[in-house]
């Protein structure tokens, strides 16, 4: 990958049963392009008696992309959406003005052991959609755009690249691509992106210019048309990225917008009640005192 503006290794924090690695947003890189949140879940390896039960709470100003390599989540919204995410699958919740969703392990899981390992990413609204209505889709594995080049699987998760498209619903110019080797060999992406661009390595390596770069890092250039690394057998990574958004995007908690009134206000409606419920569900998440926000 050439024009290497940061490297970033991950770093990993508990939360419940899981070790999650942040990897954006960080000191130095706020977002890469729309995207303002990548979160690398697990491997967690759980017991019998270890589940996942994060309790309803609210989004505002973002679409979010839950992709699983292992295990199972269960989705349930304030739109009436109750879905499992299985591995391969993509779950695109649109927040928009307001929408409130539980993640549990599916009850066919709670008994037995198992291993929860994912994406969960956030990407911003353009500034004219933030407040659009709430939607939900879901896509199965088996529908995402994927071919070959050389002796490389590529999948397209979300958004477009060249003639292909994937049919998660993005409102804005983007791409998330995964790319498996078969074998070591040079990828050539020069030219072929747009915007900005990051790249994570799941697992395996890469090589630039005689450094390797190793699993759980995050790479990102200054310019996506000069990209173009080595990629080692067996490596897993993936490349996002797309056109940046003029304004400032501001985070506080699981609320996402260019402005801060907004974000103010959604605070205050989330204490008093105010956002939809979850059919079924009952808990109640206090606002954080301490939450990640841009100032």
């Amino acid at each position: 990958m050439s024009n290497i503006d940061f490297i970033f290794e991950e770093k990993a924090a508990d939360i419940g049963n899981f070790l999650v690695g942040r990897l954006l947003p960080f000191r130095q890189k706020r977002n890469i392009g729309p995207f303002v949140f990548i979160d690398h879940m697990g491997p967690a390896h759980m017991t019998a008696d270890e589940n996942l039960d994060v309790s309803p709470h609210p989004h505002i100003g973002l679409s979010t992309l839950t992709f699983l390599f292992e295990g199972a989540v269960a989705h349930k919204d304030s739109l009436g959406n109750d879905i499992v995410i299985k591995p391969g699958a993509v779950n695109w919740m649109t927040a928009g003005k307001g929408v409130v969703h539980s993640e549990r392990t599916p009850d066919y899981l709670r008994t037995v052991d198992k291993t929860m390992h994912g994406l969960q990413i956030w990407i911003a609204l353009p500034k004219h959609l933030e407040n659009m209505e709430p939607n939900f889709v879901h896509i199965e594995a088996k529908d995402l755009p994927v071919w070959q080049e050389d002796n490389l699987d590529f999948k397209l998760i979300a958004g477009e690249f060249e003639d292909k498209k994937s049919g998660v619903p993005v409102y804005s110019r983007l791409y998330m691509i995964e790319i498996k080797a078969n074998e070591t060999q040079t990828v050539h992406l020069k030219d072929r992106l747009y915007g900005e661009s990051g790249l994570y390595i799941l697992e395996g390596s890469i090589k630039h210019q005689d450094t390797e770069f190793g699993e759980k890092q995050i790479l990102i250039t200054k310019d996506a048309h000069l990209c173009e690394f080595e990629i080692s057998a067996g490596s897993t990574v993936y490349l996002f990225g797309g056109e940046p958004f003029p304004e400032e995007r501001f985070i506080y908690w699981n609320f996402v917008s260019s402005s801060r009134e907004t974000i103010e206000e959604a605070k205050l409606k989330w204490q008093a009640h105010e956002f939809p419920k979850v059919p079924g569900e009952t808990d109640f998440v206090p606002l954080p005192v301490d939450s990640f926000k841009k100032s």
